[in-house]
């Protein structure tokens, strides 16, 4: 992209930012898309963190067969892991009853 192109972009996104500015549509009688929008993300985060525990998992497990006298280290990097991976879908959780 050239220097003209940027600019024209940067030009129509600073003039579309009245937008932004006005009322939420739930204060015009519109619908709410809240919850709609938090099952999403809900689901979204839970099926990415499943697969993230899979992979770790599977790839601990490699590593296990691979070099048996390492397996406590292992342990110890895939249960850190895990927990943290899990931590995302909890904080997701929150903020899902938070903003709901």
């Amino acid at each position: 992209m050239n220097f003209r192109t940027v600019w024209n972009l940067l030009a129509m996104a600073v003039m579309a930012s009245p937008v932004f500015a006005q009322a939420p549509a739930a204060e015009h009688g519109g619908t709410n898309l809240a919850p709609l929008a938090a099952g999403l993300s809900m689901a979204i985060a839970s099926g990415l963190c499943g697969l993230g525990q899979g992979k770790a998992v599977a790839h601990a497990a490699e590593a296990m067969a691979r070099n048996p006298g390492a397996i406590a280290a292992i342990r110890g990097a895939l249960l850190l892991g895990l927990v943290l991976i899990e931590s995302l879908a909890l904080y997701t959780l929150v903020i899902v009853f938070l903003k709901t």
